[in-house]
């Protein structure tokens, strides 16, 4: 990734609640700590979508973390809408034409596709028992690869593959990584993590922390802390 960020920015929020009043209500609490928000699953369910229009046009980033995988049409007819609220990043599965019609479908609006290689939940065991015969290292190389080759903006790994993926496709692509844990904190249902020093050195561009902020006891604190380990990390 060419383009130069500050600190702050690396740092993606995730917004990983039940309601759009607890989400304003942790935007509230953050005030200028977080300039990056993710709006996923469960808080687009619970009406969030509308809040990527509202963010924007506060001058915050948004990443529309929802995965879109299903027949070319379909998955273009969605970029299209979401292309319409301001968001900064959307997530598409890395499967060869789901990336292909994202690609295509998001014209000059300016939002970025973002493909997801293997979700950091899964191991090699994993991926072996829903039918796959490469491993997860293996699987998020060929998935790099292809990306690359069909204009992907950037890619959604685990902090263990972006040192490797880096050296796969260079500078121009922008590496974001979830499983963000800082030293102490409680790994929970992710099984690839990395603190987030170790994770920019690594290659990253992009940090999704929603955990140990958003249940944080002090959750500006916790954001400000994860902003000054990217600075240092970065210096």
């Amino acid at each position: 990734m060419s383009e130069k960020l500050a600190a702050r920015d690396r740092m993606i929020v995730a917004l990983d609640l039940p309601s759009v009043d607890a989400a304003e209500a942790m935007i509230a609490k953050l005030g200028d700590s977080a300039s990056f928000y993710k709006i996923g699953y469960q808080l687009a369910y619970a009406g969030g979508l509308p809040m990527v229009r509202r963010l924007a046009d506060a001058g915050k980033k948004v990443f529309v973390d929802l995965k879109l995988h299903d027949i070319g049409n379909t998955v273009a007819r969605g970029v299209e809408s979401l292309s319409a609220l301001g968001a900064t990043f959307l997530t598409v599965h890395a499967y060869p034409q789901t990336m292909k019609a994202a690609v295509a479908a998001r014209g000059d609006s300016g939002l970025k596709i973002l493909a997801v290689t293997v979700l950091t939940s899964y191991d090699d065991a994993d991926l072996q028992e829903a039918g796959y015969r490469l491993g997860v290292r293996e699987l998020v190389e060929q998935r790099a690869h292809q990306a690359q080759d069909i204009g992907i903006d950037g890619l959604v790994c685990s902090p263990e593959e972006a040192a490797h993926l880096r050296g796969i496709v260079g500078p121009s692509i922008a590496l974001v990584t979830p499983g963000i844990r800082p030293a102490g904190a409680a790994v929970g249902d992710q099984k690839r993590i990395m603190t987030p020093a170790r994770a920019i050195m690594a290659g990253a561009d992009y940090l999704v922390v929603g955990r140990p902020i958003v249940e944080a006891a002090d959750p500006k604190a916790a954001a400000d802390a994860i902003v000054q380990e990217i600075a240092t990390a970065t210096v």
